[in-house]
């Protein structure tokens, strides 16, 4: 064999003792990574034992997916609400006289025998803050009526003491007349939550509002 082949003869061996060392070392590294990870998944099941106590694993019949049933949802009270709105048609009455009701005053107010002359003077000067407002503009007879008893209703719940009606001046009306202005006057009058209505001051709607004074429920 000449000096040629015998030099390549030991530079492929000293490569080939490189890749076995590289190899031998990757090898090493894998086993002291996975050697770690097992060390810190001891760690942690210990950790846990130490914090809840001994653990029983459950039997493999006892891993089985349990199915729990859903309840179903609470019915929704259709009926009773459309009973409700029907009643509340019912009770505000366009047939009931007011006129007798009202002080003969300029602005046709109005009070509960039990409320003194004092008390309408004080809500005409605003002396309560006005609290909630209902504007029936643009509404038909009968949505009209559902959306004031139910806003009344609602008010006084909710323990308000203020609130205005915005029945309009009439001003787009056939005739220029307020198709709402007297309806809601008989309205508030046959709801028993209201002390005492006047019509609102020129600040706050003037001929076309009504502030209401309500009894909190």
């Amino acid at each position: 064999m000449n000096a040629k082949l015998r030099l390549s003869s030991l530079q492929d061996l000293k490569a080939l003792q490189r890749e076995l060392q590289l190899a031998r070392r990757l090898a090493e590294e894998e086993a002291e990574r996975r050697a770690a990870q097992a060390r810190l998944l001891a760690q942690e099941q210990r950790a846990f034992e130490l914090a809840v106590g001994a653990v029983t694993a459950l039997k493999p019949q006892h891993r089985e997916r349990v199915e729990h049933q859903r309840p179903l949802p609470a019915p929704e009270p259709l009926q009773r609400e459309a009973d409700e709105r029907a009643a509340l048609l019912q009770a505000l009455s366009d047939d009931f006289d007011v006129d007798s009701l009202l002080e003969t005053d300029e602005t046709l107010s109005f009070r509960r025998p039990e409320i003194g002359p004092d008390t309408v003077r004080k809500l005409r000067r605003g002396h309560w803050a006005l609290q909630a407002q209902i504007d029936l503009h643009g509404l038909r007879r009968d949505q009209a009526r559902e959306a004031l008893g139910g806003f009344i209703a609602d008010s006084a719940k909710r323990g308000l003491r203020c609130v205005r009606v915005v029945h309009g001046k009439g001003n787009g009306s056939p005739g220029r007349e307020p198709v709402l202005k007297s309806r809601v006057r008989r309205w508030l009058v046959q709801k028993a939550e209201v002390l005492a209505f006047v019509q609102a001051r020129a600040s706050d709607g003037g001929s076309g509002a009504l502030m209401v004074l309500l009894q909190p429920l």
